[in-house]
């Protein structure tokens, strides 16, 4: 496994914490990520169409088309309900609870629906998990935001699972391409039809275009490094966004209610989620 691809991960984990931070400080996230995927979808294509040339114009399996459709219909259905639970909620509280809630669903449906048992490590995991989606809500209730945040979980956990049915015919990077415009498409469309202004591709376009990068470049990121590293070195680096993002909400959107109790949460799921990653 190359060295390089630790700080690949952790420099994904960075960016896409800051991508949620500045969803989290606008006034209409859904309106912000719609115009974000599409700006970094438009200016990636040529760069991307390049590096198709390059490597002899190769292609996907009709599947691999089918699950990115999928795929991209849930990324969709995963970025109202993110916006929802940023209009609704802290982002101490909801991010945690996003992202702890996917590998203890997968964890659930390996249990209950495939007979799976657990070791020891990954029983210890699901407890840490648990506590420290109880601890980052505890000092303040996530309320409203509850439903989204824990809807948002359930819709990372879907599309991955599609994910990675979908890199497995292809080149990983392709496959992601290709999911990435699908997902402005169907952003773009969901907001024409709901008639939504702010996802005019003309608002703000400096901050969107900064939010669209930030996104695409941690999204390739962390494709790449599962092609050269395995999962159980990846996953927990990349969910260390978890507490960078738990910091940030606390330090710099002065959610100082219960800080310490939020902070021990959010590393409580980090090490929830290394432990059911690794055992």
């Amino acid at each position: 496994m190359p060295l390089a691809v630790l700080p690949l991960v952790l420099v994904a984990a960075v960016l896409h914490a800051t991508w949620n931070a500045l969803l989290k400080a606008s006034e209409h996230p859904l309106g912000l990520a719609t115009r974000a995927v599409s700006l970094s979808a438009a200016i990636s294509l040529p760069v991307l169409a390049a590096v198709w040339f390059w490597q002899g114009r190769p292609g996907l399996m009709p599947m691999a088309w089918l699950v990115a459709l999928g795929s991209a219909a849930l990324e969709l259905l995963y970025f109202i309900a993110l916006s929802t639970a940023y209009r609704r909620g802290e982002l101490s509280v909801v991010y945690p609870i996003a992202r702890g809630t996917a590998p203890l669903l997968a964890v659930g449906v390996g249990v209950v629906l495939l007979g799976e048992r657990l070791p020891v490590a990954a029983v210890v995991g699901v407890v840490c998990l648990l506590l420290g989606i109880w601890a980052v809500q505890r000092p303040s209730p996530a309320g409203a935001a509850l439903v989204p945040a824990l809807m948002t979980g359930v819709l990372i956990a879907a599309y991955s699972s599609l994910d990675r049915i979908g890199v497995r015919p292809g080149p990983p990077w392709l496959y992601g391409w290709v999911l990435w415009l699908f997902t402005a498409v169907f952003l773009l469309a969901y907001a024409t039809a709901m008639n939504i202004p702010e996802a005019r591709l003309t608002v703000a376009p400096g901050t969107s275009l900064l939010v669209g990068v930030l996104m695409a470049a941690a999204y390739f990121m962390i494709l790449f490094a599962l092609s050269v590293a395995p999962l159980a070195v990846v996953a927990p680096l990349r969910e260390s966004a978890i507490v960078l993002v738990t910091a940030w909400g606390i330090w710099r959107l002065r959610e100082r209610r219960g800080a310490w109790l939020r902070m021990t949460g959010a590393v409580a799921i980090l090490g929830g989620i290394a432990l059911l990653t690794t055992a």
